[in-house]
């Protein structure tokens, strides 16, 4: 288990960033993943155009977890249309 700084992006919209956060929320649970802090950041606007959106609601995680998992989570989060982006770093 390795500690990382997780970062994602959702869509702007209240209803999208609802069911992403659930998916999020969903994966790091399934992966055995521990949370040690969450953050909401809020919407900010993005520094350039990301599927078509010029803003984005931001959120911090600090969490425990596998590093094999942190590989299968990022490629699901990849499918996800409502997660604009996200970023694992090693803490």
């Amino acid at each position: 288990m390795r500690n990382y700084e997780f970062t994602v992006i959702f869509d702007a919209n209240e209803e999208k960033t609802a069911k992403g956060m659930e998916f999020v929320s969903a994966a790091l649970q399934s992966a055995g993943a521990t949370i040690a802090k969450q953050e909401d950041m809020g919407v900010k606007n993005l520094a350039y155009m990301i599927k078509k959106q010029d803003k984005g609601h931001y959120f911090y995680f600090e969490i425990e977890a596998d590093p094999q998992s942190i590989n299968a989570m990022a490629a699901e989060f990849l499918l996800q249309g409502e997660i604009l982006k996200h970023l694992f770093v090693l803490k």
